[in-house]
């Protein structure tokens, strides 16, 4: 639909526009979940998530990855100063040692908010609150504006442009999955209290994408054919009553609009971006991102904008979604992915194969778009080690004890 190899559009393939959303649980210097109010009520850009230590860094919009990642990092260090001496930043996906779901404390809304605390208390008992202590990074992207006028341009357009993005993600999306899982371990209280301070074993290298984060009781299937059909999918979940609201589709892949993110700003007002919500917090950078991932991001789009329409039937949807839990899983050598073809190669193999279908698409781009593509088939070469891998091999065995003392170690600004 849009291939950035055409001459035409070469001058504009790497134009875009990044936001990033990062969400982090505030502990306490022994460890623990803070109870403490949020304690940034006059910065626009740090907000509460489900929980009220639960604190969401929203940037601006940037031209490039780099920026993006820039601006994270200073709202992070600015957090991170207004809280020395008394709390700090747990830099990992996965929680801190929990206390039972009295630890875990809803945020708290008054006068024309409060909704938005009724609708907490709805998820905690819905869900439990457990899962909703998993944190994440969140990816915006929006194609440059002179890109998509060079493609066809016109709003017409841009939403066929990003449905077809966001069915692609939908097929391939697990690729991003794999490669920035950084969630491996978890502490055994998640399941137990009496338990605290134990290695809970899972299986996953993203605990957050598995079977035991964030995910809905049923498999939604999109209608991706228009922006109105995209939108009645979502509606058609809560008419019956399979969720509350849209914003309860716990999907790794979202479109959204300028503005208030509703269905009917969607619809009237067109699509304005694509959101991934598989990126795990990087320890290893801090509970960040690495800039060459989001940049990654973008290339993944790209390559997707060019592939010929996926038509995603309701079984190819739900096995997409079976593909995003196995490519969550620690043993990217036993696990499976099924792709369109009808093969089942691991996630591996099916992760080398795809990555080399990217190479090969990128091959006469510049050296820095082609060390992206380099940098993230490296993850999944032999002997190489992933996040995932670093993570456990560095924390594991006492996940509590040396999670701490590194959460000290990256507070120390």
């Amino acid at each position: 639909m849009l291939d950035v190899r055409d001459e035409r559009l070469r001058p504009f393939a790497l134009e875009g526009n990044f936001g990033l959303e990062r969400e982090a649980l505030r502990i306490t210097p022994e460890g623990r979940m803070a109870h403490t109010p949020h304690p940034f009520p006059g910065f626009a850009n740090i907000v509460r998530d489900f929980c009220e230590n639960q604190t969401e860094i929203n940037t601006h919009v940037h031209p490039d990855a780099a920026s993006a990642v820039a601006e994270l990092a200073r709202l992070d260090a600015e957090m991170r100063r207004a809280l020395a001496g008394r709390e700090l930043l747990w830099p990992f996906s996965s929680p801190p040692p929990l206390g039972g779901d009295d630890d875990i404390v809803p945020a708290s809304f008054d006068g024309d908010l409060s909704p938005k605390g009724a609708y907490r208390e709805y998820l905690s008992a819905k869900y439990g609150r457990r899962v909703m202590t998993f944190c994440g990074i969140h990816v915006n992207f929006s194609f440059g504006d002179r890109l998509v006028a060079a493609a066809g341009g016109g709003r017409d357009f841009g939403d066929r442009l990003y449905l077809h993005v966001a069915e692609q993600m939908t097929l391939w999306g697990w690729l991003l999955a794999t490669l920035t899982a950084a969630s491996p371990l978890l502490d055994a209280s998640f399941f137990s209290p009496a338990e605290m301070g134990k290695d809970a074993q899972t299986g996953a290298a993203s605990v957050r994408c598995g079977e035991l984060g964030y995910w809905n009781h049923f498999t939604p299937v999109h209608d991706f054919s228009g922006v109105r059909a995209y939108a009645d999918s979502i509606r058609d979940y809560v008419r019956r009553g399979f969720i509350a609201a849209p914003s309860e589709l716990y999907f790794p892949v979202r479109l959204k609009p300028r503005g208030a993110n509703r269905l009917a700003s969607l619809v009237e007002g067109g699509i304005d971006r694509i959101e991934l919500r598989c990126v795990d917090l990087n320890p290893l950078v801090g509970g960040l991102v690495d800039v060459r991932d989001v940049a990654f991001v973008q290339l993944m789009l790209l390559w997707c904008a060019s592939r010929e329409s996926a038509a995603l039937s309701a079984a190819a949807q739900l096995s997409a979604v079976r593909n995003f839990k196995n490519a969550a899983r620690f043993d990217i050598d036993a696990a499976t992915i099924l792709l369109p073809d009808g093969s089942t190669p691991s996630v591996r193999r099916a992760g080398l194969g795809l990555l080399d279908e990217i190479a090969r698409f990128f091959g006469d781009f510049p050296d820095d778009v082609r060390a992206v593509v380099a940098f993230e088939r490296g993850k999944l070469s032999a002997g190489a080690r992933r996040y995932a891998d670093e993570v456990r091999a560095r924390f594991g065995g006492t996940f509590a004890r040396k999670g701490l003392e590194w959460a000290r170690e990256v507070g120390d600004v």
